[in-house]
C-alpha cells in the first residue's frame, strides 16, 4: 500500500482530533501570511511616499548633504537647467524637479507663523506626490492672478484663517543676509497626512522662492524613475559620472521608513515565533496521542521486522499530510484575503503623528508563500519526529504488553 495513502487512514483513524489540528494550523499558516503581507504592504506604502517625497535619488550641491548652510542657497546649483536635461537623456528618468528649500514668516496681517516652504513646479510635485499630498481646498495655481501662487497645509491655513485666494505675505532672510518679503495668493489647501508637517508646509513656484531668496540657484533636483527597483543601479550610474555634485538615493533619506521597518520586523517576527509554537505544540500533541494509542501496533510492526527508522518515517509522513492540508487551505483563506480587502473598504486608524488613516491592504509574495507553507509542513513533520522517536525504539516485549 502506499506510505502516504497509510499515513492518511492513520490522519483519520481520529478525525475530530485530527480536524482541530489541522484548524489550528490553518489558522496559523493563515495568520503568518495574512500578517506578513500586511508588512509587506506597508512597506512598499513607506517606501513609495519615502521615494515620491524626496525622490528616487536626490542631487545637491558638493557639501549640502554634509554641512548646514551658513547662508541660504550657499550650497544650491546654478546650472541646474543644463543638468536637469542632462539627467533627462537617461532612459530611466521620468522626470526631473527642481526644489528651494526657505523656511522663515508668514503673515496674514495680523498674525505671523514661521513657515517651511519648498518652491517647486505646483503641477508636477502634486502629480509626483499623488495621494501622498492631497488637495483639500482650491487648486494648484491661479493662472490669472497678479500675485505669486502659494499651497498652505491644512493647520497652517487653520491658524491663519486662510482660504484659496486670500492674500498672504512671505519674509525670509536673503542670500547677503538681508530680509526680503513677497506678496502671494493661497491658491489651495493641501495635507500631506502629517499634522506637524501641516502646521508649517508652504509650497510656492520655484521663480517666487527665488524671487524671496534673491538667488538664481536651487537647493536639489529631484530625478524620479519609472521604477523604483531601479534606484540602485541609476544611482551608481549617474553619482559614478558626476564628481561636482553630491548624489544622495531615498533609502538614505527615509529614516521613518526604516523605523517602522525595523519595528515590524520585531512585532510580527515575535508574533511568528508564538505561531509557530502554537503550530508545532499542538501537532506534538494530537501525535503523541496517537503513538500512545498504537504503542502495541509499534511494538508488532517492531516484532514482524520494521526498524525504528521506519516507525519514525510513518510518523513524520502523517504530520506531513497534517502539514500539507493545513498549509494549503491557510494559503486559499490568506489569497481570498488579499483578493477581497481592496473591495471592502476597511481603514486602518492614523498612525502617531498623522491626522489620516490608510487602507487595510495585504500584499501577497510567492516567495513568502512558499517559504511559510515550507515552515509549517516542517514543523509539522518535526513534531512528529518529537514525540515518535521515543516509542520505536522502545524495546519490543515492552512495547507489546502496554496497555
Amino acid at each position: 500500500m502506499n506510505t502516504f495513502k497509510l499515513a492518511w487512514k492513520n490522519v483519520l483513524r481520529n478525525r475530530r482530533r485530527s480536524l482541530v489540528t489541522i484548524l489550528i494550523t490553518t489558522v496559523g499558516c493563515t495568520s503568518i501570511l495574512v500578517a506578513s503581507g500586511f508588512a509587506l504592504n506597508t512597506y512598499e506604502a513607506l517606501r513609495e511616499g519615502a521615494a515620491r517625497e524626496f525622490g528616487h535619488i536626490t542631487i545637491a550641491g558638493k557639501n549640502y548633504f554634509e554641512r548646514d548652510e551658513e547662508t541660504p542657497m550657499q550650497y544650491g546649483i546654478d546650472d541646474y537647467r543644463q543638468l536637469a536635461a542632462t539627467l533627462g537623456r537617461d532612459e530611466h528618468v521620468r522626470r526631473v524637479l527642481p526644489r528651494v528649500s526657505l523656511s522663515g514668516l508668514i503673515s496674514n496681517g495680523d498674525k505671523s507663523v514661521i513657515f517651511l516652504g519648498l518652491g517647486a513646479d505646483l503641477a508636477a510635485e502634486a502629480d509626483v506626490r499623488g495621494q501622498f499630498l492631497n488637495i483639500e481646498e482650491g487648486t494648484l495655481t491661479n493662472p490669472g492672478a497678479a500675485l505669486p501662487s502659494v499651497l498652505l497645509g491644512t493647520e497652517l491655513a487653520k491658524s491663519l484663517n486662510a482660504h484659496p485666494g486670500s492674500g498672504l505675505t512671505l519674509l525670509a532672510t536673503t542670500i547677503s543676509g538681508g530680509i526680503n518679503a513677497v506678496d502671494v495668493q493661497v491658491a489651495g489647501i493641501v495635507s500631506t497626512g502629517w499634522r506637524e508637517v501641516d502646521k508649517r508646509l508652504v509650497y510656492t513656484d520655484v521663480d517666487a522662492a527665488q524671487h524671496l531668496l534673491m538667488s538664481p540657484r536651487i537647493s536639489t533636483l529631484s530625478v524620479y524613475l519609472d521604477n523604483t527597483e531601479r534606484a540602485p543601479e541609476v544611482y551608481e550610474h549617474l553619482s559614478a559620472g558626476d564628481a561636482s555634485h553630491a548624489y544622495k538615493p531615498w533609502w538614505e533619506q527615509a529614516f521613518y521608513y526604516h523605523s517602522v521597518r525595523g519595528l515590524y520586523n520585531r512585532i510580527f517576527g515575535l508574533l511568528g515565533l508564538i505561531i509557530a509554537a502554537l503550530v508545532f505544540f499542538s501537532v506534538a500533541n494530537t501525535l503523541a496521542m496517537a503513538v500512545v494509542e498504537r504503542t502495541r501496533e509499534i511494538g508488532t510492526l517492531r516484532a514482524l521486522g520494521a526498524l525504528p527508522g521506519e516507525i519514525v518515517a510513518q510518523f513524520l509522513r502523517e504530520g506531513a499530510l497534517i502539514g500539507i492540508v493545513g498549509a494549503v487551505a491557510g494559503t486559499l483563506i490568506a489569497g481570498a484575503a488579499v483578493l477581497a480587502l481592496p473591495h471592502l473598504g476597511l481603514e486602518m486608524p492614523p498612525p502617531p503623528g498623522r491626522s489620516v488613516g490608510y487602507p487595510l491592504l495585504v500584499n501577497a509574495s510567492l516567495a513568502l508563500y512558499l517559504i511559510t507553507d515550507a515552515l509549517i509542513i516542517t514543523l509539522c513533520a518535526a513534531a512528529a519526529w518529537f514525540v515518535s522517536r521515543k516509542a520505536a525504539k522502545k524495546p519490543i516485549v515492552e512495547a507489546l504488553s502496554h496497555v
